[in-house]
């Protein structure tokens, strides 16, 4: 199959790594130093599974070198989902697939209001990776899988292609699960990270030493009752007492970790706090729902990213 990496950073960067590797057609698009690095010296992926380089040659910041794809791994930050989204129709057909393996529950919506042909999968990654140098992924222990599907019933022939794309991920030793019910999965997902992601981000701390602080750890599980109070308003399949089962799972792991927002914020980067915090507040105050944790983050965090984004624009 042939496939472009729209973003080539720790998600983008790894499992479009993983793909090459095994002999598949695959563009990764980047841009500035990291791009310039993997055009030199090609992608360079350090993993504690073994390293491996993909060599110099299908890297680009222009989505006219490539040509109609089967599958485009969306993997570019939230906030960036409108501009990216409008640039890849040199790669798509009405039988693309197009797969969002971002943060966030609405970044699907927004892909499909600007991409006029292809199809839209949600898509959820779990993976610790990120871009430690230009032209270099460092993907370290932990969970490391795919789930991907329809977010409505399409045709025959984009079912089959679907399972095809996931006999090719699982030939590439990536693991891999084509989910019927993918809203659940963005869900899922959903609920833990924003609130861990705004955790990690407004103590400076980790997983590990949030959880060990009953006050700290409190909060961390209201965040996440409110994300989980709103699924269920919309209608998403959750098994009871979720929140729970997250802490139940946390158990098994040193949550030694912080999250991309900490990350970003600490490296001035911009944050991805609308698509975390900022959307659980929208949706909040459509639904009338109280969200007081998610909107303190909100307001804490959201004064950095401003700052970022101001700088940035043209005086």
């Amino acid at each position: 199959m042939r496939f472009a990496v729209i973003g080539a950073g720790g998600v983008g960067g790894y499992f479009g790594g993983k793909l090459a590797k095994s002999g598949e057609d695959v563009l990764f698009m980047a841009r500035g130093k990291h791009l310039e690095a993997m055009r030199a010296n090609g992608l360079h992926i350090r993993s504690f599974e073994g390293d491996w380089i993909v060599p110099p040659g299908r890297m680009t910041d222009n989505p006219d070198d490539a040509g109609i794809v089967d599958v485009v791994l969306f993997c570019v930050k939230s906030y960036d989902t409108e501009s990216a989204a409008a640039h890849i129709a040199p790669l798509v057909s009405e039988s693309t697939i197009i797969v969002s393996l971002q943060n966030g529950v609405d970044n699907e919506e927004k892909i499909r209001r600007i991409v006029q042909r292809g199809v839209v999968f949600g898509g959820v990654s779990y993976i610790y990776a990120t871009i430690t140098s230009p032209g270099v992924v460092t993907h370290t222990v932990g969970p490391t899988k795919i789930v991907f599907g329809e977010l409505e019933r399409n045709s025959e022939s984009t079912t089959r292609k679907a399972t095809l794309m996931l006999d090719t991920m699982k030939r590439a030793g990536i693991n891999a699960t084509l989910s019927d019910d993918i809203r659940s999965e963005l869900w899922k997902k959903y609920i833990f990270i924003a609130a861990v992601g705004g955790m990690t981000a407004l103590t400076r701390l980790t997983l590990g030493e949030i959880l060990a602080v009953d006050a700290s750890k409190e909060m961390l599980a209201d965040a996440m009752r409110e994300t989980d109070t709103i699924a269920q308003a919309k209608g998403i399949n959750l098994p009871p007492g979720y929140v729970g089962k997250i802490f139940e799972i946390l158990k098994q792991y040193d949550n030694s970790s912080r999250s991309s927002l900490y990350h970003d914020l600490v490296n001035n980067r911009r944050l991805e706090i609308e698509a975390f915090s900022g959307t659980i507040v929208r949706y909040g105050r459509e639904l009338g729902i109280e969200t007081p944790v998610h909107r303190a983050i909100y307001a804490a965090l959201l004064p950095h990213h401003l700052k970022l984004v101001n700088s940035s624009l043209p005086q």
